[in-house]
């Protein structure tokens, strides 16, 4: 655990502590935005695709091209004029705005909730199939110096993850005690709807939580891997606080808690990858808090 206090101390000592301050209140003005105008609602509810494309678009490139343009004009920094840093600055908003855009409707059965849970479970590795192919696709033609946007385990410790998940372990049982947690998890519940549905058994279950986690790694690859990793040869360190501007907004939606904690979480996450240059244990803790979650919707359900 020391080695990741250590990378946080040493971050926000070296930081531009008017970039932090900016962005901060960039991401707190994006938020109230949202939870007070209901933007998030209103573009899933009444847009098509493409407009729906076009406003995530938007509103993605505000949160991640913003806080560079502020190193630009604060810290005179010149790595913004460089083509291929502007061609990714531009492009990644629109992977993104793809993928939380995207829509593939199929037809399993006539049963509305049973339907829908087939289509979570074939979507979201569908997601990930489509962002990584994509990702690949840009790493070939920049970043073949590096392993493949984080995905490496050479020198990595992964005590100080296992450490983190049993830190979170007590906080997310407190939680599960609450109604408000509870209505919102497990998110077979509120996303599949298929929860109290007769003829749901436990494979239906870990089926969806596989497939519902396998969205973390689209997640993390994107996040912590292609933003940080393919930015940090022109902006260092600079490439954290743009990436967990543009994370938090794709937690428009979620419990405004989950939503403003984003922004911190993504800062922490984004600076242990920028030391390790690995992934994988933000994955691993990523991915073990939202499994938690859910278990601990189950149970504080009575299964």
């Amino acid at each position: 655990m020391k080695p990741i206090i250590d990378y946080i101390k040493q971050f926000i000592y070296t930081i531009d502590k008017r970039i932090l301050v900016l962005v901060s209140v960039l991401s707190a003005l994006l938020i109230f935005l949202n939870y007070n105008y209901g933007i998030e609602k209103y573009i899933g509810q009444h847009y098509s695709f493409s407009q729906r494309f076009l406003c995530w678009y938007g509103i993605f490139l505000l949160a991640f091209a913003l806080p560079y343009l502020l190193c630009r004009l604060l810290q005179k920094k010149k790595y913004i004029a460089q083509p291929r840093f502007l061609v990714l600055l531009f492009l990644a908003p629109a992977i993104f705005s793809l993928k939380i855009s995207l829509d593939i409707p199929l037809h399993f059965m006539d049963n509305a909730n049973w339907n829908n849970y087939w289509n979570h479970v074939f979507y979201w590795p569908l997601l990930v199939i489509i962002t990584t192919s994509i990702l690949f696709i840009i790493w070939k033609i920049v970043d073949t110096d590096q392993p493949f946007y984080g995905i490496k385990t050479k020198g990595m410790n992964w005590k100080p993850y296992g450490l983190m998940l049993l830190i979170m372990l007590p906080l997310v049982a407190a939680a599960s005690t609450q109604p408000d947690f509870l209505a919102v998890y497990p998110k077979i519940k509120t996303i599949a709807g298929v929860y109290h549905e007769q003829g749901i058994h436990w494979w239906h279950k870990l089926l969806f939580e596989l497939s519902y986690g396998s969205d973390f790694i689209t997640i993390e690859l994107f996040f912590r891997g292609f933003l940080i990793l393919a930015f940090i040869k022109w902006a260092g360190k600079d490439a954290i606080l743009p990436m967990a501007c543009f994370y938090c907004t794709i937690h428009f939606g979620k419990p405004l808690g989950e939503c403003i904690s984003s922004y911190f979480g993504g800062m922490i996450l984004g600076i242990i990858v920028y030391n390790t240059r690995s992934i994988l244990g933000g994955l691993m803790v990523h991915l073990g808090v939202a499994w938690m979650m859910e278990l601990g919707g189950y149970i504080g359900n009575g299964w």
